[in-house]
């Protein structure tokens, strides 16, 4: 007699369970579609007013720091060349600097027929960061933090471009300039270049991103002593610890451009949809959970089987084999 009884009493808890588990899956699909979303469709920012962060307003309030340019070069090639051009404050980067690099991020999100890019500074440097008057002149908690989130979100659409990124480090990547070193997928220096995340001596710490992405390069301990300890990382330094991918043994700028190009020509070789559909898949691998990443990759996988580079591939291959 006391079944049914016991049967009214566990049933309202199961209903409970049943609805919990519901709303578990549809928050994790719902969770893994925003994810997707902000990886793959080009344009959506990490932050917005959802976050406090107002970017009409940080926009006016950078206006005010002219100074330098960001120059983008198109090449027949397949590669674009970025470079950060303030020279007279070792290409520091000014509050109009920072605007002009997200709308460039922008044009090279909508050039779907790139399939590399090369970041470097002009004349010999790559940059010193962010320039000291805007600094100075955003001063509280507030201010940082916008700034912090406006370069976020520019660097995160950067790292997430479909093109093969390599930053070309000559002379002196301080602060800023070395955070956004960690943004690119390679980095090539020259004998005499160094990478320094100053930020501890500024009584800051990383605020593009950096941190994060540094870890994803050299891995957390060895980060962590870059980071803390401020270190002067020489271009052995950085080859041995992961943070630099080759050595160059140039010293002049034009020559140094011509051998970054010619490193980077050889991962690029084949079709713009093969080599932007890697990049994507490889993005995706570092960002998602393994199981959203697998989905993801047979996702990019149906935009390029059965292709023109596909179908030339195994007709050149079938050739071979007779």
């Amino acid at each position: 007699m006391t079944r049914p009884c016991a049967k009214k009493r566990n049933q309202p808890r199961r209903e409970m369970e049943l609805k919990q588990d519901m709303a578990r899956s549809l928050l994790k699909t719902s969770f893994v579609s925003v994810r997707k979303k902000l990886l793959h469709q080009m344009g959506l920012p990490l932050y917005n007013s959802s976050h406090g962060f107002h970017e009409e307003d940080v926009r006016k309030q950078l206006q005010q720091f002219p100074g330098g340019s960001i120059d983008l070069q198109i090449e027949d090639s397949g590669i674009g060349i970025l470079t950060l051009n303030n020279p007279s404050k070792m290409n520091a980067f000014s509050g109009v600097m920072m605007l002009q690099l997200l709308e460039k991020v922008i044009e090279l999100e909508n050039w779907t027929e790139g399939k590399g890019l090369i970041v470097r500074g002009a004349k010999n440097t790559f940059s010193s960061g962010s320039d000291l008057n805007a600094v100075k002149a955003l001063s509280t908690p507030e201010d940082g933090m916008a700034l912090c989130m406006l370069m976020q979100n520019t660097l995160t659409r950067f790292m997430r471009l479909p093109l093969i990124s390599v930053a070309l480090v000559q002379g002196r990547a301080l602060g800023g300039g070395a955070e956004f070193t960690t943004a690119c997928d390679f980095r090539l220096m020259t004998t005499e270049s160094e990478i320094r995340f100053v930020h501890k001596e500024m009584g800051i710490i990383p605020s593009w991103g950096g941190t994060s992405r540094l870890v994803e390069i050299i891995g957390s301990r060895q980060a962590l002593k870059v980071l803390s300890g401020a270190l002067k990382l020489d271009s052995k330094k950085a080859l041995q610890i992961g943070m630099a991918d080759e050595i160059l043994q140039c010293s002049d700028e034009a020559e140094c451009l011509q051998e970054a190009q010619e490193w980077l020509k050889q991962l690029i070789k084949g079709p713009p949809e093969v080599i932007r559909a890697l990049k994507k898949c490889v993005s995706s691998g570092k960002e998602l959970c393994l199981e959203e990443a697998l989905q993801n990759g047979r996702d990019l996988l149906g935009t390029v089987w059965g292709g023109p580079a596909n179908l030339d591939a195994i007709a050149r291959k079938a050739k071979f084999n007779e």
